[in-house]
């Protein structure tokens, strides 16, 4: 046998063992089969948790009121990113505590811990979820959505919104999952929710067989409903089945140690992820007074298609994220390194073939959600700028997210203040109404200030204080 046929069978046989999920210690033997073995059902997860958005766009897209109904969709997800940054942020949380415990080898301290996360997650989501119903057309008024946007989109919006639970529970369990090595536990939710969405999507908005044809409303349901049974069968499998992560009911009573950690570790996580969150709802309130409902449109399509190609690069991360705090966990801090590095360099060959993509045939993608010139022109060109700065982006990203693996929060936290308040948005209001170069001014300031976050979070990586924090 060639020596070339052995490692692709050792390749087979390490992507078919993640895709399993089997039972692995990551802070024993190699550290590239650990990478892997984490980070492609990493990858595969929230690869289709942008399948979520993209899904969306393509379908309603094809409406008789196309810039209306993408704009409605756009600006709400836009929005609907404040959910996912609390669920986002819990999740971090979860994952560095859940992790560090099982690098100790403490499961059933990482269960109760998982168990503590979901109860304070379900009362933020209710909270969410009832002010977001309420305040739906208002919200969409607040982004700059165009008359005729609130009134076709606030049902849209409402529906989106009274989602919430699901939302930030899906996040949140998923970190738990990840947090003990349980990467395809993870990614198989995600699978099941996105078919869901795919299948209703065509369904519910063009009116298949008996379902009524419900339009934008219809695209708003499948989402809820896919997102709804994701978090179902996490809950079976987290409730009922035996895993690394095991919760009994007994797991739920308050325990204050535990809820003081875990809030010590998500806050600044969720106010970091807020603080981006939130540099992204002013661009697009800048491209959205600065251009027309068109450049909107096109603008939320690049988007789309820039999260769609980001998240694996994501996936990777998480995969770090993990790695780092159960290595920690293990009096490993060399190893975590190790792993921080190693991940960092993969994640910068696939960035870059995905520049390459963006900036040559930026036209063909947006093409494929949209024929409408005036659209095609605005969404391209976003598409091709953001671009330039992607081999950033995926450095920044491996570096924030060890850090929160570590369960240091903060550092980043101040990163993301700098380089999205201080960097992004200032230099995105001079070139697009200052300069006059309207949403093209948007355009440029992402990956200029991506490239200051990938700076600057390596910079503190090789500082090497993240090795001290205690969870």
């Amino acid at each position: 046998m060639s020596l070339n046929t052995s490692k692709i069978k050792t390749l087979w046989r390490l992507i078919k063992q993640s895709l399993k999920g089997e039972e692995h210690d990551y802070t024993q033997g190699n550290v590239k089969v650990a990478i892997l073995l984490l980070s492609i059902p990493m990858i595969l997860e929230l690869s289709l948790e942008s399948v979520f958005a993209v899904v969306d766009i393509y379908f309603v897209g094809h409406l008789p009121n196309a810039d209306v109904a993408v704009a409605t969709v756009g600006l709400t997800e836009a929005v609907i990113s404040l959910v996912y940054t609390l669920g986002i942020g819990l999740s971090t949380g979860a994952t560095a505590i859940v992790a560090r415990r099982v690098g100790e080898k403490e499961v059933d301290e990482a269960s109760k811990s998982g168990a503590q996360a979901i109860t304070i997650s379900l009362l933020i989501a209710i909270v969410v979820a009832c002010l977001g119903v309420y305040f739906a057309s208002d919200i969409l008024s607040l982004m700059g959505a165009k008359p005729e946007v609130i009134a076709e989109g606030t049902s849209f919006a409402q529906i989106i919104f009274s989602s919430s639970p699901a939302i930030i529970l899906l996040f949140l369990i998923n970190g738990i999952f990840r947090g003990a090595g349980d990467a395809a536990m993870a990614m198989r939710s995600l699978w099941l929710a996105s078919i869901i969405n795919i299948i209703l999507c065509p369904v519910l908005i063009y009116g298949v067989g008996p379902f009524p044809e419900l339009g934008l409303v219809g695209a708003a349901i499948a989402t809820a409903i896919g997102r709804t049974t994701g978090v179902v069968y996490q809950c079976y499998h987290l409730f009922a089945k035996n895993r690394v992560i095991k919760i009994y009911r007994s797991y739920f009573k308050p325990n204050f140690e535990i809820i003081k950690s875990l809030l010590g570790i998500a806050t600044p996580a969720m106010f970091q992820f807020f603080i981006q969150s939130g540099s992204w709802i002013v661009l697009t309130y800048i491209v959205s007074v600065t251009g027309s409902t068109d450049a909107s449109a096109g603008y939320q399509i690049a988007i789309r298609n820039v999260v769609f190609f980001i998240l694996p690069a994501w996936g990777l991360s998480n995969a770090a994220a993990t790695l780092v705090g159960q290595n920690l966990g293990a009096k490993q801090p060399k190893r975590a390194e190790q792993s921080v590095l190693l991940t960092t360099k993969y994640n910068i060959i696939f960035m870059s073939i995905v520049t390459l993509l963006f900036v040559c045939f930026s036209e063909f993608i947006i093409s494929l959600y949209t024929s409408d010139a005036e659209i095609l022109a605005y969404g391209s060109q976003a598409l091709r700028i953001i671009g330039f700065g992607y081999v950033f982006y995926g450095i920044g990203m491996v570096m924030i997210q060890s850090l929160n693996g570590a369960g240091d929060t903060k550092t980043p936290t101040w990163i993301n203040i700098f380089t999205f308040w201080v960097i992004q948005i200032p230099l995105a209001w001079l070139l697009a109404v200052h300069l006059a170069m309207g949403p093209v001014g948007s355009f440029i300031a992402i990956p200029a200030a991506e490239t200051v976050l990938a700076l600057l979070a390596f910079y503190f990586f090789k500082k090497g204080k993240w090795k001290t924090i205690q969870v």
